[in-house]
């Protein structure tokens, strides 16, 4: 995976540094930043292809910073947490980050979520119609239709934003509607998880998703999962 520029944005210089080592050991190009002011400028000015924000920053604290660029771009976010505490992880998925870490981390969990998030940006297909209302690559559920070739979503014919890993998140549902989809395996097919992970990371997106598509169109079923209705 070459040529892939990382911004960090990082106060504390140690971290900063350690993780700016590692990170170049493993092929990437990264900018680092002391603030979110610094880091906003960065990514405006250099383009990067993917964040790593730490919640708290100054300046422009990781939070309000993920909200900037997701305003701006779909670049892939992962934000990085002192704690595993809700209202940090919860706060940083609905800013519109894609996943989180804990900090401390070890540097080679890093990059392996740093390329499964990358991965997922790069191949945002990967659904099967099978078993759908598909016409060619166009999946109909009433008002919403999904174009999985041209990776589009519309709803009542508008033209619907969706970031990469929404895409991937609906295109599990749209494989099998109707069919309940429990958290673990959404973690698995979207996030990459072969091990388990935070099942926050999936109901935060999915109550993105359901802003975006509609509140009714995916279920929730108490203690199983979600479905798309069919």
């Amino acid at each position: 995976m070459a040529d892939i520029h990382v911004l960090f944005v990082e106060d504390d210089d140690v971290i900063r540094e350690a993780t700016q080592l590692a990170l170049e050991r493993n092929g990437f190009t990264v900018t680092a930043r002391p603030d979110g002011l610094q880091g906003l400028e960065a990514f405006r000015t250099d383009r990067p292809d993917i964040a790593l924000l730490d919640v708290m920053v100054p300046g422009l604290d990781g939070v309000s910073l993920c909200r900037r660029i997701r305003d701006e771009s779909t670049v892939p976010v992962i934000m990085l947490s002192a704690r595993a505490d809700s209202i940090d992880v919860v706060l940083g998925l609905e800013a519109g980050a894609d996943d989180y870490v804990t900090k401390p981390f070890d540097g080679a969990v890093l990059v392996a979520r740093i390329r499964a998030v990358l991965r997922r940006f790069g191949h945002a297909g990967g659904g099967s119609t099978t078993g759908s209302t598909a016409q060619g690559a166009l999946l109909t559920f009433g008002e919403l239709e999904i174009d999985t070739e041209g990776m589009e979503v519309r709803k009542g014919g508008v033209l619907v934003a969706l970031t990469p890993t929404e895409m991937r998140l609906l295109l599990e549902f749209s494989a099998a509607p109707g069919t309940v989809l429990s958290r673990d395996r959404l973690l698995e097919r979207v996030w990459e998880y072969g091990w388990g992970g935070d099942t926050r990371v999936v109901d935060v997106h999915v109550q993105r998703l359901r802003t975006k598509i509609g509140q009714d169109r995916i279920e929730t079923v108490r203690g199983f999962g979600y479905k798309l209705k069919a």
